[in-house]
């Protein structure tokens, strides 16, 4: 028996190493409850800056909202930096695996990142977003084939999907042919219809799920301007959730706050709930649908040196 955890947090307006200190206050709580899977949610560190128009409309872009987004991407992380570094060493001490969201910094290009860390051996993989939604196409590029992993780790083999992906019927499909066990889902969609996703996503992949949400206070309260968003209303009011696979609710949905939400993990519930229903196993059909996956790496440039003979 394994116990799952969601962390529902939300990022800190004054940067990474904010947000680092309020998931480090939960420490002595994680360890209390012997998690060994710890989830936390789409872009911790970095932030989601919902409500955001970084001064675009069709056609053009103005000087403000360019320092808007140059201030967005100071907040987002190297891969290689001290937050991610502070996340391995937590992971030591609680001995736990760890999903992380966050907005990864690869030259001047942001992606909504995944990261999945383990014990003793730090960042083992990560899963780059392959299709923002909506205007996040304005501050986020696509991740490609070739992050699209499935790792063991101490609680079983885990996958993350990075919100509305997991609408994403292919990429499902992709990752329950490579074996997912713990499906983990990264959002900051608080809407309630997200929890039938959920609930279908255990159903469906015969998995057990862990979603972390983010949790963001009312603009009143956090004194942020957004337009369009009533001011006393939770700019994300969270929902994170745990399902087993058979879509039974293993920790309901937490709303209104920060918090930890823990169940436990019985492996042997998989085979289980597989016995009637396997998406890619006893249930496909090969013969009739088939479905390929590029997991090349792609590079805008190629680089290579040709030997001519003579020269």
């Amino acid at each position: 028996m394994a116990r799952l955890a969601a962390l529902q947090i939300g990022s800190r307006p004054e940067g990474p190493s904010a947000t680092l200190e309020t998931i480090l206050r939960h420490e002595a709580e994680l360890a209390d409850e012997r998690v060994d899977l710890l989830v936390l949610p789409e872009a911790v560190f970095g932030g989601y800056p919902k409500g955001a128009g970084f001064g675009t409309q069709l056609g053009f872009r103005t000087a403000a909202g360019r320092e808007e987004f140059a201030a967005y991407y100071d907040h987002a992380i190297d891969l290689d930096g001290p937050e991610i570094t502070e996340l391995a060493a937590m992971s030591v001490r609680l001995d736990c695996s760890i999903v992380a969201g966050v907005i990864e910094r690869d030259g001047s290009t942001l992606y909504c990142t995944a990261v999945y860390l383990e014990p003793g051996k730090g960042l083992v993989a990560k899963h780059r977003k392959l299709m923002p939604t909506g205007t996040e196409r304005l501050i986020w590029g696509q991740g490609d084939g070739s992050t699209l992993p499935v790792i063991d780790s101490r609680a079983g083999k885990l996958a993350a999907a990075i919100c509305w992906e997991n609408y994403m019927p292919m990429l499902r499909m992709a990752y329950y042919a490579k074996g997912v066990e713990i499906w983990c889902a990264p959002t900051v969609d608080a809407r309630p219809e997200w929890q039938a996703t959920m609930r279908h996503v255990a159903l469906e992949g015969r998995c057990f799920v862990v979603s972390a949400c983010q949790y963001q206070q009312p603009p009143a309260r956090s004194g942020a301007k957004v337009a369009n968003w009533p001011d006393d209303a939770d700019l994300i009011s969270g929902g994170s959730v745990i399902f087993g696979p058979l879509g039974e609710e293993l920790a309901a949905p937490l709303r209104g706050s920060e918090g930890l939400m823990v169940a436990d993990y019985d492996r042997s519930a998989i085979a289980r709930a597989r016995y009637d229903f396997d998406v890619a196993g006893h249930y496909a059909r090969p013969d009739i649908f088939q479905l390929s996956v590029d997991t090349t790496r792609r590079a805008s440039v190629s680089f290579c040196e040709k030997d001519v003979e003579g020269t």
